[in-house]
C-alpha cells in the first residue's frame, strides 16, 4: 500500500527525484498552469490584468466557492463525492435568517444554529454513505433535493435582506476589507491553513489518505473508516454554511437560490488542483491555487475580447488537459518508482 500525504511521506534514498515529484507534483503542476494562464491573459488583455481592481474582484468572489472546495478535497481523497453542498449553503443561511430576522435571536446565536445545521447535514450524508454503504454520487443527489426542498419550505420561497445596518457584525466578519485586504481571501487563507494542517499534520488526515488508498487495508490497520468518512462529510457541511453566509452577506440579501451555480466551479477546483478522482491522493495547496484559476478564466476570456460563450469551452480544455497531464505524470513516476530507475 502506497498512501501519501503532501509533506509527511518519507523520501526514498534510491529514487529521490520521483519521490519529490510524487509529493509536490500536483502542486507544482497546478502552479505552473496558473502562471501560464496569467501570462497569456497579461499578453491578451494587459490593461485589465495590470489593474489592481481585477485582482481585488478575484479575491472577493473566488473564495465563495473555493472555501467549500477545501473541505470537499477531504471527501474526494476518501474516494467519495458530495453534490449536496449548494443546498447545504442555502439551508444553513436560511436557518440563520429564520433565527435572527424571524426569531429575533442575536446574530451569534444564529451563527451557531446555521453551523449546527451544516454539521448535521454533512453528518447525515456521511452516515448514509459510510454506514449504509450507499454510493455517494447517488445519495448526495437525493439529499441535495431534500435539503433544497426543506429550505424552500421553511422560507416559503422568499428572501431576507442582510444589510449592514441590520447586521453590522456579520458584514464586519464576512464582507468589510481587513486593512484594505479583501476579507474573503483572508478567510480562505485561514481556512486553507486549517485544512492543510488537518490533512497533513493530524491522525485524521493520515486516515483520510489511508481510507482513500485502500479501505480494506485501512480497516486491517485499525482505522475506523465509517468515522473518517462521516467527519469528512461533516467538514463539507460546515464549510458550505460558511460560504453560504459569506455569499449572502456579500450580496446584501439571502436568496432562496443561494448556492446554485457553485457546483461545477467547486468540483473543478478540487480536480484541477490535483486531487485524484479515484481517491488516495490530494492537495490543499493545489485546490487553493485552482480556485483562483477557475475564478480568473471567465474574466480573462472576456477581457481578451473573446465571446463569453467560449468560457465553458476554456473551462473544459483547462480541466481536461490538466487532469490528463497529472495522470500521465503520476503513472510515469509510479513506474519509475517500481523499476527503481
Amino acid at each position: 500500500m502506497d498512501t501519501q500525504t503532501e509533506d509527511t511521506k518519507p523520501a526514498s534514498n534510491r529514487i529521490a527525484a520521483p519521490s519529490v515529484l510524487r509529493r509536490y507534483g500536483s502542486q507544482l503542476g497546478i502552479i505552473g498552469v496558473g502562471l501560464t494562464m496569467w501570462m497569456v491573459f497579461m499578453v491578451a488583455a494587459p490593461i485589465v490584468f495590470l489593474d489592481i481592481d481585477i485582482y481585488v474582484a478575484f479575491a472577493q468572489t473566488s473564495p465563495q466557492f473555493g472555501i467549500i472546495a477545501l473541505a470537499l478535497t477531504f471527501v474526494v481523497i476518501t474516494g467519495e463525492i458530495d453534490l449536496s453542498f449548494p443546498s447545504i449553503m442555502a439551508l444553513g443561511a436560511a436557518m440563520f435568517c429564520i433565527a435572527t430576522a424571524y426569531g429575533g435571536l442575536p446574530w451569534y446565536v444564529g451563527l451557531v444554529i446555521a453551523f449546527a445545521t451544516g454539521a448535521l447535514c454533512g453528518l447525515f450524508n456521511g452516515f448514509l454513505v459510510a454506514k449504509l454503504n450507499i454510493p455517494s454520487l447517488v445519495i448526495t443527489i437525493g439529499t441535495s433535493f431534500l435539503f433544497r426542498g426543506l429550505e424552500l419550505v421553511l422560507m416559503n420561497g422568499t428572501g431576507v435582506p442582510l444589510t449592514a445596518e441590520e447586521y453590522p457584525e456579520m458584514h464586519a466578519i464576512f464582507r468589510e476589507p481587513f486593512f484594505g485586504f479583501p476579507i474573503q481571501t483572508l478567510w480562505m487563507i485561514i481556512l486553507g491553513i486549517v485544512a492543510w494542517t488537518l490533512l497533513n499534520r493530524t491522525r485524521f488526515g493520515a486516515h483520510v489518505f489511508l481510507v482513500g488508498d485502500n479501505q480494506t487495508s485501512a480497516r486491517l490497520m485499525g482505522v475506523n473508516v465509517v468515522s473518517v468518512k462521516m467527519r469528512a462529510f461533516t467538514l463539507v457541511g460546515l464549510f458550505a454554511v460558511f460560504a453560504g453566509l459569506m455569499t449572502s452577506i456579500y450580496g446584501y440579501y439571502f436568496w432562496p437560490t443561494t448556492g446554485e451555480g457553485f457546483l461545477l466551479n467547486t468540483i473543478a477546483s478540487v480536480f484541477l488542483g490535483g486531487t485524484s478522482v479515484f481517491g488516495g491522493t490530494g492537495s490543499i495547496v493545489g485546490t487553493f491555487v485552482a480556485t483562483y484559476i477557475i475564478g480568473a478564466i471567465n474574466a480573462g476570456v472576456v477581457s481578451a475580447g473573446i465571446n463569453a460563450f467560449y468560457t465553458q469551452l476554456v473551462f473544459g480544455l483547462v480541466i481536461v488537459v490538466s487532469v490528463v497531464l497529472q495522470t500521465l505524470i503520476e503513472r510515469r513516476v509510479r513506474g519509475q518508482s517500481m523499476t527503481g530507475r
